[in-house]
């Protein structure tokens, strides 16, 4: 009987651009005394998940990823979304297809908890989930027509902590009495499921709401969400830079 094979452990991939319209040369912004590619990483590497691998297409972000512990992919710069930078990355890391699962961490959370990267793994013991992703229950009541934070409507009953995902929206959905939930930009796919959604193009709810998973959704794919504490920063603006530095400051010569 011939032994059976361990399956490899989820491959987390960064994609990482110097081209941010809205804050250029964001992976490499320093925050107390590193690049902010390098605190990414060290997150990933503390979830203690599996390898790490960083999708870029300059140098200096690939050598700066180095020193912090990942493996550097470089991809085409014409790309165009971070989801394809992704697979291009899996592609060449892994041309055996040994690693099923593959997490999707975008490079501009240097504040994320390590503990999200092994909750967003919850909703893939159930084998029916092509995506997971995770939600936090907003508790202030501004965010909840603010357009800027994207809202999952998700039906989590008492003690439920995994649901399907049924939309994504910048309003606030679903209406009536009930909780909204905070979507964070954190994915776990299946790698079937990660290559039939690039080969999809963008569909009419997708630009529509400038809301990329829409498109796994209208493709048919099932999105499970699971309920987290914490709403990393994501720094997207030179103001998210500067809160970013102040809480990651501390102890910083």
């Amino acid at each position: 009987m011939a032994p059976r094979t361990r399956s490899a452990p989820p491959l987390i991939v960064l994609p990482a651009r110097m081209a941010s319209t809205r804050l250029p040369g964001k992976p490499m912004a320093d925050i107390a005394g590193e690049p902010m590619i390098a605190h990414v990483v060290a997150r990933a590497l503390d979830a203690h998940v599996g390898p790490v691998v960083v999708a870029c297409c300059e140098e200096e972000v690939a050598r700066a990823a180095s020193r912090a512990g990942a493996r550097t992919v470089m991809t085409d710069p014409d790309l165009p979304s971070g989801s394809d930078r992704v697979w291009a990355a899996v592609q060449s890391a892994d041309p055996d297809g040994r690693h099923d699962l593959i997490i999707n961490l975008q490079a501009d959370l240097p504040t994320l908890d390590p503990v999200l990267l092994r909750d967003v793994l919850a909703p893939m013991a159930d084998p029916a989930v092509d995506i997971a992703t995770p939600v936090a229950r907003i508790t202030d009541p501004a965010e909840i027509a603010d357009p800027g934070v994207v809202k999952a409507a998700v039906g989590l009953g008492p003690g439920r902590r995994v649901g399907r995902a049924l939309y994504f929206s910048r309003l606030p959905v679903p209406w009536g009495e009930g909780p909204h939930y905070h979507h964070i930009g954190l994915y776990a796919y299946r790698r079937a499921a990660l290559a039939r959604f690039v080969a999809q193009p963008p569909t009419v709810l997708e630009r529509r709401e400038r809301l990329e998973q829409l498109r796994a959704l209208e493709a048919g794919m099932r999105i499970d969400a699971v309920l987290v504490d914490t709403v990393p920063l994501g720094v997207d603006t030179p103001q998210d830079l500067e809160t970013a530095r102040r809480l990651l400051g501390a102890g910083a010569s």
